[in-house]
């Protein structure tokens, strides 16, 4: 549209010079790379001006000053902001007053004053209103409004602090409270916000309140005889006895603790069964309700049913009265016998000034403690270790034993392995080698055979791991290994089974060497007699050997080895030279040695295998095939 003109149908000027209303092509290619241009022209064909600013730029230029020439120039920081609930928190208005409520129901009242305490708390505007509870008062009291923001009148306006001042009436939600008075803070608070705080006002009380609050005179009581006189001089006067009712001549009778309780105001008794705790009885503290108990009854016919009939004073000759009961006397009431051990000190004081007793010795009634009955162990039966078959014997839910925790961390992982050999009368069991194993974290042992191929043994685990007893030891006593028990050549019996000694683990040694203060000396020598050989064989073998020159031949041995024959199994070729090594040395003549060679098609006539076996010889006739 022209200028000045609406953008209306009939107000637009179409240029009918304008052919083309596409933009403009902002994308190119410049020696093969694409890259993007400012268009020249906008729609229709109109020049646009490369260098020309936007209207935000222009503002921005406006806005700035020379700071070149002078400088940037300095504004002031801003003031500190605090929020109103931040400054105004915890911080709350208290007034007390107090308001008038109708009573339309009741003859003696026609209205009540209820004071209460009016609540502004500053941080959000809030108010609310708490009538403080008063004991036997009839009436819901607490928090008679909850918090919350109060409208002033119907425009939508809410009570403000500066609304509330003493001396005025506070309309709520059709309630009308009179303000009286102010804490200081309050006080303070309106001062200093410029208000001129109104005197203080007298708290108005409860009319009624006030009435039942006056002493009632009492009525003067004749000097001459009255009926009720016993009544209101014993009043709220109990004798108090404890005392025993043996119930044991019946079925599952028992002591039963009681306490007889003798009214003076009307010469009543009342029995109550003391209860304790997890005494298997009922909870019911009567015994014998609040009555009066005949003491002797009258001549009376045998056919009379005063089994369902009320006893009246006609028939009583004589009632129980305070002189019938004291401490030591037995007293039959409705039937129970009771035994009177002991009574409080009201009881004592009242016998002392009336009847003249003074002998007030309590009666020990406790029962004498029953001698225990000492607890007899039964033999072990073989199950378990003794010390878990004992937890059995000692509490209906049984523990396990307690561990020593320290020693099973300390010694985590710790191993001791023996090599052992049965001692068995059978043929086929001579030459059977078992591993023992000697955990010390808990001292248990175990026993493991390792599996030799067409021996007719299938090998594996031959004793789990447990603790073993020492021969001679008895179940209440056990006596078990100690690593100081096993030597070379000694015989360990393990539940019926004997084992000798004849290898032990080089770390069995190291452990030893390194604790040898806590082992006996034949345990410690025994192994380094067992020992000794070994070193002396592997000492004497590799002086002539430097080690370099040993692993060169190993490697060569190895490569030859492969060249020339195919892998062989290594695990059969170890069985095999184990299998010859009845006595487990460690050592094997070096013409059988030469012969499970050749079983295994081991080329020994070969210069660097002739080195490798004079290397691991000992002297002319043994050979240490574990080197080997």
């Amino acid at each position: 549209p022209g200028p000045g003109l609406p953008f209306l149908p009939g107000c637009a000027i179409k240029d009918p010079t304008k052919t083309s209303f596409h933009r403009s092509q902002t994308l190119d290619f410049k020696n093969g790379y694409a890259f993007s241009r400012v268009p020249r022209e906008g729609i229709g064909g109109d020049t646009l001006f490369a260098n020309q600013l936007s209207q935000d730029e222009l503002d921005d230029l406006c806005t700035k000053g020379c700071t070149l020439t002078y400088g940037q120039v300095k504004r002031s920081a801003p003031s500190n902001f605090t929020p109103a609930f931040v400054a105004y928190d915890k911080k709350v208005l208290k007034f007390d007053a107090y308001f008038q409520e109708e009573v339309a129901i009741s003859a003696e009242e026609h209205y009540r004053i209820r004071q209460v305490g009016i609540y502004y708390y500053l941080e959000d505007d809030s108010m609310c209103v708490i009538e403080p509870k008063v004991k036997n008062s009839g009436l819901v009291q607490g928090k008679l409004m909850r918090r919350h923001r109060v409208p002033k009148n119907e425009q939508g306006d809410y009570y403000h602090w500066k609304d509330l001042n003493l001396g005025i009436d506070l309309t709520m939600y059709g309630r009308t409270y009179r303000l009286v008075n102010c804490d200081s803070f309050t006080k303070v608070f309106l001062e200093s916000q410029g208000i001129e705080v109104n005197p203080p006002e007298e708290m108005v009380s409860d009319p009624y309140t006030e009435q039942r609050r006056t002493p009632v005179q009492k009525p003067s009581v004749p000097a001459g005889p009255d009926p009720f006189r016993q009544f209101l001089t014993y009043d709220t006067k109990v004798l108090r006895f404890y005392a025993i009712w043996d119930d044991t001549n019946c079925a599952f009778g028992d002591h039963h603790p009681c306490v007889i309780h003798y009214f003076l105001a009307d010469d009543t008794v009342e029995v109550r069964e003391v209860h304790r705790r997890n005494d298997g009885r009922d909870p019911f503290p009567v015994l014998m309700r609040r009555q009066r108990l005949p003491k002797i009854f009258v001549d009376k016919n045998k056919n009379f049913p005063s089994c369902v009939l009320e006893i009246t004073d006609h028939e009583v000759q004589e009632w129980y009265s305070p002189k019938d009961f004291a401490v030591g006397k037995s007293i039959t009431l409705l039937g129970r016998t009771f035994l009177i051990y002991d009574c409080d000190k009201f009881t004592q004081d009242f016998y002392r000034e009336k009847y003249g007793i003074t002998d007030f010795q309590p009666v020990d009634v406790n029962k004498k403690p029953t001698e225990k009955a000492p607890q007899v162990i039964p033999p072990y039966n073989g199950f378990g270790i003794p010390e878990d078959s004992l937890q059995n014997c000692l509490s209906l839910f049984p523990k396990p034993p307690r561990k020593d925790i320290i020693k099973m961390l300390e010694n985590n992982l710790k191993i001791l392995r023996y090599q052992v050999a049965l001692e068995s009368p059978v043929p086929e069991d001579k030459n059977r080698r078992f591993i023992l194993s000697y955990f010390l974290s808990d001292d248990t042992i175990g026993i493991y055979e390792p599996p030799v191929r067409n021996s007719g043994i299938p090998g594996g685990k031959y004793l789990k791991r447990t603790k073993v007893t020492k021969p001679g030891s008895t179940p209440e006593n056990p006596i078990y290994y100690e690593p100081s028990d096993f030597t070379i050549g000694s015989t360990i019996e393990v539940f019926g089974h004997r084992f000798v000694i004849t290898d032990a683990d080089e770390y069995v040694l190291n452990y030893l060497e390194r604790n040898a203060e806590s082992f006996p000396a034949t345990t410690l020598q025994s192994v380094r007699d067992h020992f000794r050989p070994r070193q002396v064989v592997v000492e004497t073998a590799s002086s002539g050997f430097p080690k370099k020159d040993l692993d060169d031949l190993v490697v060569e041995v190895q490569k030859e080895l492969k060249l020339h024959h195919e892998p062989f199994n290594t695990r059969k070729f170890h069985e095999a030279f184990h299998h010859f090594d009845t006595e487990g040395s460690g050592f094997l003549d070096k013409t059988r040695f030469l012969n499970v060679c050749d079983r295994f098609h081991v080329p020994t006539s070969t210069i660097l295998l002739k080195k490798l076996i004079d290397y691991c010889s000992c002297g002319e006739d043994k050979v240490n095939y574990r080197d080997f």
